[in-house]
C-alpha cells in the first residue's frame, strides 16, 4: 500500500490555528461505518450518539512545555529542542531543528543559566532518523519547563504559543505529565460533557500514552512498509483492564477517545487464553494500517487528521480507506476545521 493512497486536498484556511472561543463548541461529524451514513451535529450532541453502557476510554496524559529554545555556544545560533522524555536525572531524549547540525559535544545555553550538551551516541528510536540525548547542568524538570519552556504546538499551527494555549492545548482530565503533543481528541470534552455522559450511563476509564514522535511524525517513505514508528510509552491501570474485560463479557462496546487510546488498547491486548488487556506499563511501535484486525476498540472518537499521516491510516483501518476519504471530502465541502484545534468525528 502506498503512502500517496492517503492523500487528500485540504484548503489551508481549514487548518485551525486557534481553538474555538469556548471549549466544547466544535462541530461533530458522525459516521456509521457499516452503512456509510453521515450526520452533521455539534459536540454538545455527542452524548446522544453514544449507546448506554458504552465503555469510553480516554488518554489522561498531560502535555509538558516541551519546546525550549537554546543558543549554541560555538556559533551563537538559535536552536529549538523538543524534549520527548526524561532518560535520567540530567538527561533527556530530544528532537531539534536542523538535527544534523546538532552533533555530540555541542553545547548550548538555555534560559535561567542552564547549559546543555549533546552526548555521544544518538538515541535510535526507529522511524525517521535518530533523536539526540541532551545532558543538562544543572538538571531540569517539569517545574523548570513550566517557566522556561513553551507549549509544543504542532508545525501546521503557524504562530507562537500564547498564554491561552497552556490551558486549551490540554484536556480537562489530564493527569500524568509526559506528552510532547496533546491527545487532541480529548480537547473537545468539558466537565459538562463528561457529566452528560455520566447521566446517560456511559462508563469512563483511562489509559496513559505519552505522545511523542511515534504519533505525529509524517510518513516519508513511498510505501507503508518502509515506515517505522518511534517508540512511545504507555500504562494501563488495573481498573481499566478490569473494565474492558467486563464490557467484553457483557457485550458492551468500547469507545476509544483518540488514536492514542486506540494504540494503547490494541498494544496492550494479549491473545492468549481467549484474550485480555494486560495492565501495567508498556511501550509500543504499533502501526495500524488497513487490513489490521481490531481486538478491543468498537467505536472511535477522533479529530480530522493530516494527509499521509499514520493517524489517517489508523482511522482508515477502522472505517475503510475509501469511506474515510469520502467523509473527509464531505468535511472539506462543509468547511469543517481540521487538525489539533479543529472539529471532531465519531465513528460508530
Amino acid at each position: 500500500m502506498k503512502t500517496d493512497d492517503f492523500s487528500f486536498d485540504l484548503p489551508e484556511e481549514l487548518i485551525a490555528q486557534f481553538p474555538p472561543d469556548r471549549r466544547g463548541e466544535s462541530r461533530l461529524l458522525v459516521l456509521d461505518r457499516s452503512t456509510g451514513r453521515r450526520e452533521h451535529a455539534a459536540m454538545c450532541d455527542m452524548p446522544n450518539y453514544i449507546e448506554k453502557g458504552t465503555l469510553m476510554v480516554l488518554n489522561d496524559s498531560r502535555v509538558r512545555k516541551a519546546r525550549i529554545h537554546a543558543q549554541a555556544l560555538d556559533t551563537g545560533a538559535r536552536v529549538e529542542f523538543l524534549l520527548l522524555r526524561r532518560l535520567g536525572p540530567d538527561t533527556w531524549e530530544a528532537a531539534s531543528t536542523k538535527m544534523r547540525k546538532q552533533k555530540p559535544g555541542r553545547r548550548y545555553s538555555f534560559p535561567h543559566g542552564v547549559e546543555g550538551e549533546i552526548l555521544a551516541g544518538a538515541k535510535d528510536t526507529g522511524g525517521d532518523g535518530a533523536t539526540r540525548i541532551l545532558r543538562f547542568s544543572p538538571p531540569i524538570d517539569d517545574a523548570y519547563l513550566d517557566g522556561a519552556g513553551h507549549i509544543p504546538l504542532p508545525p501546521y499551527i503557524k504562530r507562537t504559543d500564547a498564554a491561552a494555549d497552556a490551558e486549551r492545548y490540554q484536556t480537562v482530565y489530564a493527569a500524568a505529565t509526559g506528552s510532547s503533543a496533546a491527545p487532541t481528541a480529548g480537547l473537545h470534552f468539558t466537565e459538562g460533557t463528561l457529566a452528560a455522559l455520566d447521566a446517560r450511563g456511559i462508563e469512563r476509564a483511562f489509559v496513559t500514552l505519552h505522545v511523542g514522535l511515534g504519533t505525529f511524525l509524517p510518513v516519508r517513505s513511498e510505501d507503508l512498509a518502509g515506515h517505522v514508528m518511534h517508540l512511545e510509552e504507555y500504562s494501563v491501570p488495573e481498573s481499566t483492564a478490569a473494565a474492558v474485560a467486563k464490557a467484553r463479557r457483557e457485550g458492551r462496546p468500547v469507545l476509544a477517545v483518540g488514536t492514542t487510546s486506540v494504540r494503547t488498547l490494541e498494544s496492550a491486548w494479549v491473545e492468549e487464553g481467549g484474550g485480555f488487556l494486560r495492565a501495567g506499563p508498556g511501550s509500543t511501535r504499533i502501526f495500524i494500517v488497513p487490513g489490521y484486525r481490531f481486538k478491543v476498540v468498537d467505536r472511535l472518537f477522533t479529530n480530522f487528521h493530516t494527509p499521509r499521516s499514520t493517524l489517517l491510516m489508523l482511522v482508515s483501518a477502522f472505517a475503510g480507506k475509501d469511506l474515510i476519504l469520502e467523509t473527509y471530502a464531505e468535511a472539506v465541502r462543509e468547511r469543517y476545521r481540521f487538525f489539533s484545534y479543529g472539529d471532531a468525528m465519531l465513528i460508530r
